[in-house]
């Protein structure tokens, strides 16, 4: 905002040892409202300027003691600011150069001067001082608003650091809550998995063996983080629509079954599908178990999808759930040890399995033999144990619950929570953990 200033009459000063002189200059300027002193000499000219302050000087230059020009340059010498003229006669030329040198004069006026040429050189040197001061105030505004400005870019700077720095902690204390979150809503998932298993122990951590090496296969065959996370769940999730099915129908062969009782299984998927669909977080699983157990030849249930028309997490999980369903035995069927598990699955190409799929799970396989070639273990109890130490398989309680899985990184505290487990249930646990070669 522009400062303004306000409108005062401009003062002016008429120097001059004749008094009549002095008593015309008034009567000529007192209707324009200036205000108006009058001096008989330069040292009396030099006390009112003392005491008021004085816009313009007007001057004679023939004066006795001190003549206008040695006036003059005392007041440019101590009011830089005030405008001088020099009233002076035709010959007088010598004096008034020595004025216009020294006392660095606005313009001189002859005598006898013309009323309306004097007053209009008055006017004229007013307004050109009225324009420098105005100059002087809006640069000295603009200096001003300068400074301010360069204040408060400063400060802006230092807000904006500020806000910046608070904004990143901010983003990191989310960071930090939305993987508690995660991990919570994971625990929860595993949790309600092994309520899922306690339906039929017998099926005791095979959900996480599922889940995990689902989710192995899913980050080969280069799905995004958020696919391999529904793939992950779906492996925890499986079976959650067999909750409703009878006992005699969980551990039993498909192909074992009667017309009406695969009737009631193949509803399964998608009774597990419908139990999920609420939550919005567990759409995406949910629609995989829908169809875990199609064929890639279209044999499959519920729907007898085919090839592609079968979502890729789907195709991942049959591969998952059946290997390790051979390994893990059934009330029909033997154990498998996993090379003939391996070639049970391998049986299967083309028409239960996604050969892309199957190239992944056998490459992985591969992996994971290399890797038990160059480790071993070792079984040892709480007590042994020691922070840093993995465990090689799930540690299990005597019930057959699962209390950590495998490549779990053991620490201070969970070593002390196992052993305060073992005091509550009076039974020792085994621990089994990787030791290299």
């Amino acid at each position: 905002m522009s400062e303004t200033i306000p409108e005062t009459p401009a003062t002016i000063l008429f120097v001059d040892d004749e008094a009549n002189i002095l008593s015309s200059l008034k009567r000529l300027f007192r209707p324009f409202g200036y205000r108006i002193f009058t001096a008989e000499g330069g040292a009396q000219g030099l006390e009112i300027l003392a005491r008021e302050s004085v816009d313009l000087v007007v001057s004679d230059m023939r004066m006795p003691e001190m003549n206008g020009a040695q006036f003059l340059e005392k007041v440019r010498q101590q009011w830089p600011e005030t405008v001088r003229i020099l009233l002076t006669g035709y010959a007088e030329i010598g004096a008034t150069i020595d004025a216009i040198n020294k006392g660095q004069i606005y313009r001189y006026v002859s005598k006898p001067w013309e009323d309306n040429d004097i007053t209009l050189t008055v006017r004229q040197a007013l307004q050109q001082k009225m324009l420098e001061r105005e100059k002087q105030r809006l640069e000295a505004l603009t200096h001003r608003q300068n400074e301010e400005l360069k204040d408060l870019n400063t400060h802006l700077e230092e807000k904006v650091l500020d806000r910046t720095r608070a904004l990143n902690e901010t983003m990191q204390s989310l960071d930090v809550a939305y993987e508690k979150l995660k991990k919570s809503f994971i625990t929860s998932v595993r949790v309600f998995s092994n309520l899922i298993e306690m339906r039929n122990p017998s099926k005791s951590g095979h959900s996480r063996r599922v889940a995990e090496l689902a989710r192995t296969l899913a980050q080969k065959m280069d799905m995004t983080a958020a696919e391999v996370q529904d793939v992950f769940i779906a492996g925890l999730l499986l079976d959650v629509g067999k909750i409703g099915l009878p006992d005699r129908l969980l551990d039993r062969s498909f192909n074992t079954l009667s017309f009406d009782e695969r009737s009631e299984v193949v509803k399964y998927p998608v009774k597990g599908e419908r139990a999920l669909m609420a939550l919005e977080q567990l759409q995406g699983a949910a629609k995989l178990i829908r169809s875990h157990r199609e064929h890639f030849d279209g044999s499959g249930y519920p729907e007898h999808l085919s090839g592609l028309s079968i979502p890729l997490g789907a195709r991942i999980l049959a591969v998952a759930e059946d290997y390790d369903t051979a390994m893990m035995g059934s009330s029909y069927a033997k154990p498998l040890k996993p090379e003939q598990a391996q070639l049970l699955i391998q049986d299967g190409k083309s028409r239960r399995y996604d050969p892309s799929v199957l190239d992944a799970f056998l490459s992985e396989l591969c992996k994971v033999s290399a890797a038990a070639e160059n480790s071993s273990e070792l079984t040892l109890r709480s007590g042994q144990v020691i922070p840093g130490m993995v465990l090689s398989r799930d540690l299990m309680t005597g019930s057959g619950d699962i209390l950590l899985a495998k490549e779990h990184v053991l620490d201070e505290r969970i070593i002390e929570q196992i052993r305060g487990f073992e005091r509550m249930e009076d039974h020792p646990l085994t621990l089994h953990v990787h030791i290299s070669k």
